[in-house]
């Protein structure tokens, strides 16, 4: 059976060919192999034996990760209303077993990536759970490697279900995006927030940066832009693009830690390098 699309085993996005690198990883917010660009295929993971496992982090919200990680190996996130559900940060696999078990949550009402490192398998998602539009932030249609109808561009700010709220806050993409979920943390808000405000492992603290793994902050301006979008939103609780998360007081913590990088790339703590 010929191979319908292709996944970059570095960042774990789908492509419609395997023609040249993919361009994200080529980009300075990520990276290309010191070995060279690879690929994988669906049928591969599978050989391999990968596999998804769907766990709930609290009522209504589970988070989706495959073992062995792909790609960069995030954690989705199943956002559940009673209206339906949204995919956020769609993992680089996707199987009949995990898709049926997504499905037993509710019909799945949209697919969307936070940004494009977290792509993931969107378009195959979509397939294996009926078709609902994968939002794509507009600012960053150019970096989808693998077009498809499916697709929907949005930009701003859009209601996504009763209660959740998709934002785009730009920074380490300019369609970088979050969601608000209302009713998340027993109704305190949440938070899902991808690496546009990334929780830090001492989970008391988030960055702003441009890109992780080449250590690039964004400038201070922006991360008081970010940090003031969200401060019109309530939310206790914050869950980044990996297993981290900020328990509680985590809309305070977004601004402590905005004001903490802007002193930092303004110079106000030099005195201590």
């Amino acid at each position: 059976m010929p191979v319908s699309f292709w996944i970059c085993a570095t960042c774990g996005v789908e492509h419609a060919d395997n023609a040249g690198v993919c361009a994200i990883c080529a980009d300075e917010r990520q990276w290309v192999p010191a070995a060279g660009q690879q690929w994988t295929t669906l049928a591969d993971l599978h050989e391999a034996g990968c596999h998804a496992d769907l766990r709930e982090l609290e009522p209504d919200l589970h988070g989706i990760q495959s073992s062995p990680a792909v790609g960069i190996g995030q954690q989705a996130k199943l956002l559940c209303t009673p209206g339906g559900t949204v995919l956020w940060d769609p993992i680089g696999f996707v199987d009949n077993d995990i898709a049926t078990r997504v499905l037993q949550h509710g019909p799945v009402r949209a697919i969307v990536a936070s940004h494009p490192h977290m792509f993931g398998a969107q378009v195959e998602w979509s397939r294996a759970l009926g078709g609902p539009p994968v939002l794509v932030a507009e600012a960053d249609l150019a970096w989808v490697a693998r077009p498809d109808p499916v697709i929907d561009t949005w930009s701003s700010e859009v209601r996504l279900l009763p209660g959740v709220t998709l934002v785009q806050v730009g920074g380490h993409f300019p369609g970088s995006a979050v969601i608000h979920w209302e009713a998340g943390a027993a109704g305190r808000g949440v938070l899902l927030s991808g690496d546009t405000v990334f929780a830090n492992p001492d989970r008391t603290s988030v960055s702003f940066m441009r890109s992780f793994p080449n250590r690039l902050p964004l400038s201070g301006p922006v991360a008081e832009r970010i940090a003031r979008t969200l401060e019109r939103f309530e939310f206790d609780r914050l869950y980044a693009n990996f297993d981290t998360v900020i328990v509680a007081d985590a809309r305070a913590v977004v601004r402590r830690s905005a004001d903490r990088h802007q002193g930092w790339v303004r110079g106000d703590f030099d005195d201590l390098t």
